[in-house]
């Protein structure tokens, strides 16, 4: 049973590493929980290594209460809204902390993944969408790809649940999506965009590319202040007349101030698909690293020095 009581699926058949991969490339926040050190009777040697994710657990620790602890402490850092990065030892003695009547005591390392370091919500797959999407597929981000021609994705499209599969060379992370053009299809997908997201907008059609700003500044979209950057490909004189337009329709200069567009460090003074995307991808790199980042990070060194001297007192205890 998990914390909250409820059962968790348990995978006897895939190991540690094949489900890391699988998690990493599919943007799946997980923890990896690995014993760093044993000492006396123990369920696991040092080396043993367990996937946790919000439902799932794959491999295992030795079981028992102490492998439920492990679970249950990975699965609190997993619960953190958004989830953070993070790296945690854990020191168990597995008579006292765990009840377990084999008596020795165990490291853990419990190593927090928050599955994708940002998110982009991409409205078109024309030429530059392409390039923009080759150029971060590789990159840890999560990219919901949006465009209503079945034919614009540069693969095989089969459709399941709103979701195109089959597309060889992407990671699982890039999720090419089927956008309706109507007002409905349109108000669903902008619903459906995570908070914290990039957002950019160049489809194919000029009055498509007004309706998702229209929707994503709209009153109702409740998650619009929740985005991090509204970008959109053009000139200055195609936002011009987008700006003049949206706001006869009731939308003020705070609400447009959001919307960048052109996108892009800078003009380039050719019109080239990848140079036009490598732009793109620098201005949203710049946009998305962290500006509060520690500048300790991992494990803090007191607290390794104190679970090496432990560690050494008990090896040499007779």
């Amino acid at each position: 049973m998990s914390a909250g009581g409820s059962l968790e699926t348990r995978d006897r058949r895939e190991s540690w590493h094949a489900a890391l991969h699988r998690l990493q490339e599919s943007g799946t926040p997980h923890a990896l929980a690995s014993v760093v050190s044993a000492a006396g009777s123990t369920p696991r040697e040092p080396g043993a290594k367990l996937i946790i994710t919000p439902t799932d657990v794959i491999d295992t620790l030795g079981g028992g209460h102490f492998e439920q602890q492990v679970i249950e402490i990975a699965r609190q850092h997993l619960a953190t809204t958004p989830v953070s990065s993070g790296t945690y030892l854990e020191a168990f003695p597995l008579g006292g902390r765990s009840g377990q009547c084999c008596g020795g005591f165990v490291h853990v390392l419990i190593e927090v993944f928050v599955g994708a370091e940002s998110h982009l919500t991409l409205f078109g797959a024309g030429h530059v969408g392409q390039a923009l999407v080759e150029l971060l597929a590789p990159l840890p981000w999560r990219i919901d790809w949006y465009d209503s021609r079945a034919e614009a994705f540069p693969f095989q499209n089969e459709q399941e649940n709103g979701h195109d599969h089959d597309h060889e060379g992407y990671p699982a992370r890039v999720r090419p999506m089927r956008l309706s053009p109507d007002a409905e299809g349109v108000a669903r997908a902008v619903a459906a965009i995570p908070p914290a997201s990039h957002v950019l907008i160049m489809t194919h059609d000029h009055a498509q590319d007004r309706d998702l700003i229209a929707a994503l500044l709209s009153p109702e979209n409740p998650g619009r202040e929740a985005l991090n950057s509204i970008g959109m490909i053009g000139s200055k004189s195609k936002w011009a007349s987008f700006r003049s337009r949206l706001i006869a329709a009731g939308f003020d200069d705070a609400a447009l101030a959001r919307v960048r567009c052109p996108i892009g460090l800078g003009a380039t003074e050719t019109k080239r698909p990848r140079e036009i995307a490598i732009s793109v991808a620098a201005e949203l790199l710049a946009q998305s690293r962290p500006s509060n980042r520690p500048a300790q990070r991992g494990i803090a060194p007191e607290t390794l020095r104190h679970t090496f001297s432990a560690a050494r007192h008990r090896a040499t205890r007779p």
